[in-house]
């Protein structure tokens, strides 16, 4: 008795220590994660580039881009300039933006003026490189143009147009914008939308920020539609897909949670007909969960939600150890003690937490974040619910049930009565070969799906909204972007400028339709200074012709003198990156250009309009200091490398499994108890295939727990004999309570966990159904 009072005493201090470290881990804001990335392992070899896919990502993700539209031109500027102001009136933005002020020219060619013998265009470098080049042409361009649209210098400044013609190569309106009235718009059959844009006041996966952010713009949509009824409102911004990703985790803990604990409490009354095993159930679930969470937290600093949903499904699982000492007890009858009940099942609870840690332990080997934290949460959890059974249920469980043992195990004894008369180690086999013969057409159909898209469901709304604002507006995708890196700001700029060449050529033959960087604004000095040498030997090299040229055009020489002054005077001048970054036209542009490094110094190009990469691979291989960024791309390409070696995972996780049993069984004895689970998991690849149902990396992970979980029955079965019939009612209790958990997991709406319970779903049932065959070999074995 003293012994059980130090075991409870024990379970207690943890108790204790686990409602501490969670008060004081959520005493302030809930560390429950929603961001994408997160969930992503480092995949990219060069980790510059993991940098930059974050920065590139914050810098979307904390900004939220609206479309008000109207067939009314008037109005739809009338209602996004209202829009904007109830934004304002919420005080949930850090700015909110619909007016832009009027663009001044002179701040553009005012930065390159004093630089412009400097600068050429890509085409009137490529004509005077071959040859002498139209001057003269040009001047009388100019000269008889009346109107010159666009970005332009003065005629005495530029007589020949050749810093007119590099103005207008920049790609300043890469988007389908126009500015009209003060506010950015564009037209789509014949309605107007206006762009508004509003920036939060931190991270888009603060749950707070998302809450205010949220009912901010319902609000405020609300308003606007009560006074402008024919109103459409677009939205698109990461902080509503986190707040829709955690709306949807906390339905779904919600449904899995309860649906599994109801469904657990009913199927322990039926069997035991007693309250005290549903309190102490709930008992050892819940300090199991209680205990996974405060650990996870700790060890990661957050819980991401998709450790969450599976969290709440680990409910069926976690109460296996204790239905199993509520079987013993029941079993036991009247004479029931509890210490000598849980050393008769301990064996078997040991080798069962063993083989389930072993599976789980498989899930940390794979270098997803979070399906490390999955693990974890698992093992701890299902760590704790066994040391409950342990330390506190034979303090708590000190008499005998009241439950008739006979009646309570009436069904399963039974079928124990039924399977010894009719089964037979033979017919055992041949259903085994039977199965093996059905499952092996549905393997031939498998097939893989590697999508990173895997990883989280999309509201398709929010989606449709995307798109539709994406075609309006132009914006492009920032996930896939080529990394530049140098030793000086000139090397990233020239390193730049050989990869613009590779691009350019794709951008002719229609694979993207452009791209951003910043030495298109900002040309390298190498660059510079071949494009002074070609003013010098195309434009200056005969002084005299230019001003008779000059002259002959109409145009007085002090033009000429004060062009050739100009040039002379110049010859040390170059355009920095300096200048562009502290002037204000770089602002839409600065996000490019990522700087000071380890390696050195970075920039970032975009392509824009993206129809086909399968050459940029190639095209950064062939520059140096260049990288090829495609997050969602090496994500899947890391899954179907996992996927394919999953087969040999499986294997060696077998032999593992099967190498724990021998231990406690032997030889033989160790691989009756695997066949079970090995069947069903061959089968639930067979059922895949006949459905058409893609394997996934997620499926094969769900295959290392069915054999981590599953092998579980055969060992309680192994353990408890022919005639432990309440061993069977346990054994039955606890696939169901653990097939409800997952059965529910599989209807989530994250098509990872999805897969992931569907797998278990599958695997499980047909190992709890294949298990009874452990009890014939047994049999014979003990004959």
């Amino acid at each position: 008795m003293n012994a059980m009072r130090w075991r409870a005493l024990l379970w207690l201090a943890l108790a204790v220590v686990i409602a501490i470290g969670g008060t004081v881990q959520f005493s302030g804001q809930i560390p429950l994660q929603t961001n994408l990335l997160a969930l992503l392992p480092p995949t990219e070899r060069n980790p510059l580039a993991e940098q930059a896919v974050g920065k590139l990502a914050d810098a979307a993700g904390n900004r939220i881009v609206f479309l008000i539209g109207h067939p009314s031109s008037g109005t739809a500027g009338n209602a996004a300039r209202r829009f904007a102001s109830l934004l304002r009136e919420a005080d949930a933005f850090r700015q909110v933006v619909a007016e832009i002020p009027p663009f001044d020219q002179k701040q553009l060619t005012g930065l390159y003026r004093n630089f412009r013998f400097n600068l050429l265009s890509e085409s009137d470098r490529v004509e005077f490189s071959a040859g002498p080049g139209r001057i003269e042409e040009r001047l009388q361009r100019k000269l008889f143009t009346p109107i010159r649209l666009g970005l332009t210098l003065p005629l005495a400044e530029d007589p020949l147009g050749l810093s007119d013609a590099w103005l207008a190569e920049l790609p300043l309106k890469s988007l389908k914008l126009d500015a009209e009235n003060g506010l950015l718009v564009t037209r789509d059959r014949g309605k107007l939308w206006a762009f508004v844009s509003a920036d939060l006041p931190g991270s888009a996966y603060d749950s707070d920020i998302q809450r205010r952010i949220t009912a901010a713009v319902a609000e405020a949509v609300r308003m606007l539609l009560k006074e402008y009824p024919e109103t459409e409102v677009l939205r698109v911004g990461s902080v509503f897909y986190a707040g829709a990703a955690r709306a949807s985790a906390e339905k779904e803990v919600d449904l899995i949670g309860t649906g599994s604990l109801i469904g657990m409490l009913l199927l322990l009354y039926l069997v035991f007909r007693s309250l005290r095993p549903l309190a102490l159930g709930v008992l050892s679930v819940g300090f199991g969960i209680a205990a996974a969470v405060v650990v996870t937290v700790w060890v990661y600093g957050e819980l991401h939600l998709i450790a969450l949903v599976f969290g709440a499904s680990l409910i069926g699982e976690a109460i296996d150890y204790a239905i199993q000492y509520f079987a013993a007890q029941l079993g036991a009858g009247a004479a029931w003690e509890p210490m000598a009940g849980l050393r008769r099942i301990a064996p078997g609870l040991i080798v069962a937490l063993t083989t389930s840690m072993l599976g789980y332990g498989a899930l940390m080997l794979a270098p997803f974040p979070a399906l490390s934290q999955i693990a974890l949460f698992a093992l701890v959890g299902l760590g704790a619910a066994w040391l409950t059974v342990f330390l506190l249920l034979p303090w708590l469980l000190k008499q005998p049930s009241r439950r008739d043992p006979e009646a309570a195990v009436a069904i399963p004894q039974r079928f124990l009565v039924w399977w010894q008369a009719n089964a037979s180690q033979r017919i055992c086999l041949v259903i085994t070969a039977i199965l093996l013969c059905c499952a092996m057409p549905g393997w031939i159909q498998l097939t893989g799906n590697d999508d990173v898209r895997l990883l989280v469901s999309r509201p398709p709304a929010l989606l449709a909204q995307e798109e539709k604002i994406r075609e309006l507006t132009g914006f492009g995708n920032s996930s896939q972007f080529f990394l530049v890196e140098g030793a000086t700001p000139d090397v990233v700029l020239a390193n730049e400028e050989r990869l613009a060449a590779s691009l350019a050529l794709l951008s002719a033959r229609g694979d993207i339709s452009g791209f951003q960087s910043v030495s298109v604004f900002v040309p390298s000095e190498a660059r510079q200074r071949q494009n002074r040498a070609l003013w010098s030997d195309r434009v200056f090299a005969d002084e005299a012709g230019l001003r008779k040229m000059f002259a002959q055009a109409g145009l007085r020489d002090e033009i000429a003198d004060r062009l050739i002054g100009e040039f002379k005077a110049s010859s040390a001048s170059v355009l920095r990156l300096e200048d562009w970054l502290q002037s204000p036209v770089s602002l839409p542009f600065r996000y490019l250009w990522l700087g000071r490094v380890d390696t050195g110094f970075a920039s970032v190009v975009l392509p824009q309009g993206i129809r086909d990469v399968t050459h940029f691979e190639t095209i950064a291989s062939g520059v140096p200091g260049i990288t090829f960024v495609d997050k969602a791309g090496s994500v899947s390409h890391l899954f179907r490398a996992y996927r394919q070696w999953g087969a040999l995972w499986l294997i060696a996780a077998v032999a593992l499994v099967y190498g724990v049993l021998c231990l406690r069984y032997g030889l033989r004895q160790a691989l009756v108890v695997l066949m079970p689970t090995a069947l069903a998991m061959v089968l639930s690849l067979g059922i895949f295939g006949y459905l058409a149902i893609p394997l996934t990396l997620f499926n094969l992970m769900g295959l290392m727990l069915v054999l981590g979980v599953g092998v579980n029955y055969s060992i309680f079965l192994c353990e408890g004999g022919v005639r432990a019939a309440a061993t069977l009612a346990g054994v039955l209790l606890s696939a169901g309570t653990t097939l409800l958990s997952f059965g529910l997991l599989a209807f989530s709406s994250m098509p990872a966990l999805a897969g992931f319970g569907l797998t278990l779903l599958l695997g499980i049932g047909i190992a709890v159904m294949l298990a009874p065959m452990v009890l014939v070999f047994s049999e014979r074995e003990s004959a």
